[in-house]
């Protein structure tokens, strides 16, 4: 376990890296076009590129049941998880409040109300905008945490398998009762349930199990065949052969078979990926609108905002997130200590 746990901070985290990195283009190139349209065409488009957010949450999967199968006290997991989201995430919001409203970003600012709301990142349950339109996906990981800490709570984690084959079968239910009988099923419990993208943390939890010769393969196997026949029969097979041809990445990169993926380039976007996709998109907007309103070719102007964004993800992390991070969790590490010799005295009595 702990073999694992070392080797995912090059493989695991460089393929995180790499996600981020698609989802930056694809917004640079394609959805910028969709939203403001480019002065001219660029030199290359990624459209293709908002798959890395599927990648994302399957390397979710795989690295918050790692997380889970070291943790002995629920709170350690919330502390982990507040500790790792939570700073770099209200950087972000001040920052990208901050510059696009001195640069200007039309239809994407939002009021100093709204952006308070948004430090909460629980704001989306309350119909209140983003200031990034990014943070959608936080909502989707804070579900995903829950449920996953709620299994660990009742002990249900070896029973994953029953768990997520329920959820599958949930989400056929949704698809077919749209599809066939034209019935509107209550979206809020497709919503918590995550049910649209359940197949993706499927898939990174059975890679974990694999790589880390946890139970039964042959079942870990059933699961992510179940997770690619879902996505067949409810998106396309299109879909389906992505999510195994990731799960077989993941896995080459969980078990150090990518040395590609221990270039120093990689392992350090994979360590600024959080920040690099908190910061990018409405920051790097204003910026090539700005820019090609001046006048600069559109490759030069996506090439200054990425540059842009790489800068300011690495001092969100080297500056904030690390450093926070080290304190939140040395803050509670001291706390427990103090509170396990307190409890020793008193047995002691």
């Amino acid at each position: 376990m702990a073999e694992l746990a070392k080797r995912r901070l090059t493989g695991i985290d460089s393929l995180r890296g790499i996600a981020a990195m698609l989802v930056v283009l694809f917004h640079y190139t394609t959805r910028y076009d969709e939203l403001f349209h480019h002065t001219a065409a660029p030199f290359a488009s990624v459209p293709w590129g908002h798959l890395g957010v599927n990648l994302f949450f399957m390397i979710s999967g795989f690295v918050i049941f790692m997380t889970l199968e070291k943790t002995r006290h629920s709170m350690d997991f919330v502390v982990s998880r507040f500790s790792r989201l939570y700073p770099a995430f209200w950087a972000a919001v001040i920052l990208t409040f901050l510059l696009t409203h001195l640069l200007g970003l039309p239809g994407k600012l939002v009021d100093g109300h709204t952006a308070l709301l948004n430090l909460t990142m629980l704001h989306s349950f309350l119909n209140v905008p983003n200031v990034d339109g990014v943070y959608w996906t936080l909502e989707v990981e804070l579900i995903f945490y829950f449920w996953a800490w709620l299994a660990f709570r009742l002990h249900l984690l070896g029973r994953v398998h029953l768990l997520l084959a329920a959820l599958f079968v949930l989400r056929l239910v949704y698809f077919y009762a749209e599809t066939a009988m034209h019935v509107d099923l209550p979206w809020q419990v497709f919503r918590l349930l995550i049910l649209k993208v359940i197949p993706w943390f499927a898939a990174g939890i059975m890679v974990y199990r694999l790589a880390s010769n946890y139970g039964s393969v042959r079942r870990d196997l059933a699961v992510i065949a179940g997770a690619a026949a879902l996505l067949a029969i409810a998106e396309g097979p299109g879909l389906a052969l992505l999510l195994v041809a990731l799960c077989a990445v993941l896995y080459l990169a969980a078990t150090a078979r990518l040395a590609i993926l221990d270039t120093r380039v990689l392992v350090w976007l994979g360590t600024i990926s959080y920040t690099l996709y908190l910061v990018h998109e409405n920051i790097g907007w204003a910026v090539i609108r700005q820019l090609e309103l001046r006048g600069v070719q559109p490759a030069s102007a996506i090439g200054v905002a990425l540059l842009l964004a790489l800068v300011l993800a690495s001092l969100l992390t080297y500056l904030v997130e690390q450093p926070a991070m080290r304190a939140v969790r040395t803050r509670y590490r001291q706390h427990m200590l103090a509170r396990d010799a307190a409890a020793a005295a008193v047995a002691k009595g």
